[in-house]
């Protein structure tokens, strides 16, 4: 029988609050054996992540563990000094945070970070833990590790920082390594690339991995085991390949369902709230419908034309070093109708989020021309762009960094519509934010509340509101659903495409998760390096991709076991 390496024992917790007491995990019970990867999956607020800072030891000072204990190598962990964790923690048990950029140093360049912990833990020298950190480099498949130990965190991408934090939590060596969300903000191709990594680290040292993701198909192509939370409770644990292909619980088959198929299209997504109140509707956008559809939208004249358009950035370096420059768009066409999504996919850094930005003209393009209804739009003048601001919108994918946090919400929605001088007065305006907050799935109870009392899903409704309260014709969603639960992500993309039936709206959709696009999108561009690769019918590029880049991007998408 396989030892126990880490056995949470009916583990509850709680915070103190204002109101009292209130419980937060409630009889949590698993064990971690060795060379073992475990999957934790669930939505945000489940208790995923709670868990793993109890396992570590840090959890805030509010918090209160009322029952269990956790037990590691035999012996239970919570009764640990803070002295005593230290010891522990980074040397036996690690962990890869969320969100690389926050948890690596800003002011401190990489290789003295992943040294650091090396001189903290071993009986290395300096020199000797500088060369320890050069092979975990490699080992992490970083390109140019002599050049990345000495460049700061901001200076390269976010899968190289991801690496730097693999190589960070393996230094010691430890016995676990607990990886939180770790590939949530990645693109498809470099999550695979984090993914394979850590399967083959865990091979090599044969160290137990803890996987905690709200996306049960990307668990199950990395887990032996994978346990399933909701609301503070575990409600299903299984072998992966036996919860993925025979789920038993209603959450874990919602979970898996709120995902869009690649296969076929239903015209509404289910959400875990649908599952659990069965309104599930098993309605399917056919191949006819889907033609007629189009007939419609491209028997008219392109509401957009983007013909030519380049975007170069030129660094300005010092008094004697060279200027360089970086065409991030170049030399890119396409046309978008009335009442059409036209998706937009490619890696990080292809030039995705700058087009949409020269079709803002928040960037203006180097060369090429913008037409909006047939004028071109590189070229009007400052009162003129103020009032296209109405027409083209965006919705940024960051909801919380977008909102002011001193401003209640009721308030940031009926902002843009003062800026418009739309409506008569700010009564006709509160009314308009109140209709618009219930057209988006909140109520007017919302009105008041500031941004840091909504969960991630309700602020990226409160961002759609604000958009739309202008009424525009276009609206750019730049990764507007990257950062979301699979649910929660379900009831937005639902929102969007019940929207656009009924304002007639007309989407660019840019995104990384091609699953996503192929969902939403009547015609789908493939950018790689500036330039489009590919471009036709979603379906069509999906099931008969012409490119190997794109062909690459389909094939990194997870679809479990």
């Amino acid at each position: 029988m396989n030892p126990s390496l880490l056995h949470i024992k009916n583990i509850s917790l709680g915070f103190h609050t204002e109101n009292g007491f209130r419980e937060t995990l409630k009889n949590i019970d698993f064990q971690l054996f060795k060379n073992e990867i475990l999957g934790i999956v669930g939505e945000s607020g489940s208790g995923k992540s709670l868990t793993s800072l109890a396992i570590l030891g840090l959890l805030p000072h509010s918090a209160k563990i009322t029952e269990g204990k956790i037990e590691f190598e035999g012996k239970d962990i919570t009764r640990l000094t803070s002295k005593e964790f230290r010891k522990i923690r980074g040397k036996k048990i690690s962990m890869i945070f969320q969100e690389p950029m926050s948890s690596l140093n800003p002011s401190m360049k990489c290789g003295p970070q992943v040294t650091e912990i090396l001189l903290e833990h071993t009986q290395l020298s300096k020199k000797e833990a500088k060369a320890e950190t050069l092979r975990l480099f490699e080992k992490v498949k970083l390109p140019r590790p002599e050049s990345i130990y000495d460049v700061y965190p901001h200076q390269i991408s976010g899968g190289q920082k991801q690496r730097v934090m693999i190589a960070m939590a393996i230094a010691c060596k430890p016995k676990i390594l607990i990886a939180d969300e770790p590939t949530t903000a990645l693109d498809v191709t470099v999550q695979k690339e984090i993914l394979l990594l850590l399967k083959s680290l865990q091979e090599e040292t044969e160290m137990s991995i803890i996987f905690i993701s709200h996306d049960l198909a990307l668990v199950s192509e990395i887990s032996d085991r994978v346990v399933v939370m909701y609301q503070g409770e575990i409600v299903e644990q299984n072998s992966a390949s036996a919860l993925f292909l025979h789920p038993q619980e209603t959450y874990t088959k919602a979970l898996l369902a709120s995902k869009p198929s690649t296969t076929e299209r239903l015209k509404k997504l289910p959400t875990v709230k649908n599952f659990l109140e069965n309104t599930i509707s098993k309605e399917v956008e056919t191949k006819t419908g889907r033609e007629e559809r189009h007939q419609e939208i491209y028997g008219k004249e392109p509401l957009l034309e983007v013909v030519n358009v380049e975007k170069e950035f030129i660094s300005n370096p010092g008094l004697f070093q060279q200027k360089t420059s970086v065409k991030a768009v170049n030399d890119v066409s396409f046309k978008i109708y009335e009442r059409e999504t036209l998706g937009l996919v490619g890696e990080s850094g292809c030039g995705k989020s700058t087009l949409g930005n020269v079709i803002l003209q928040l960037d203006k393009a180097t060369a090429g021309k913008v037409f909006y209804n047939g004028r071109d739009i590189t070229k009007i003048s400052k009162t003129e762009l103020r009032k296209l601001r109405k027409e083209i919108q965006l919705i940024f994918q960051d909801p919380f960094s977008s909102l002011n946090p001193r401003i209640p919400v009721g308030k940031a929605i009926m902002e843009p519509m003062e800026v418009h001088h739309l409506y008569k007065n700010n009564k006709e305006r509160k009314e308009k934010t109140l209709e618009l907050l219930n057209r988006v799935g909140l109520d007017e109870t919302h009105f008041n509340r500031y941004p840091h009392e909504f969960s991630g899903g309700q602020r990226q409704r409160i961002g759609i509101a604000r958009t739309i309260a202008v009424e525009p014709k276009l609206i750019v969603c730049d990764e507007s659903v990257s950062a979301l639960d699979i649910s929660v992500q379900a009831q937005v993309l639902n929102l969007l495409n019940e929207l656009k039936e009924n304002f007639g709206f007309t989407y660019i959709f840019i995104s990384h998760d091609l699953a996503v696009v192929k969902y939403m999108a009547d015609q789908l561009l493939v950018m790689n390096q500036g330039k489009i690769v590919e471009q036709g019918d979603a379906d069509m590029i999906y099931t008969n991709p012409e490119k190997e880049y794109t062909q690459k991007l389909i094939d990194a998408i997870p679809k479990g076991i």
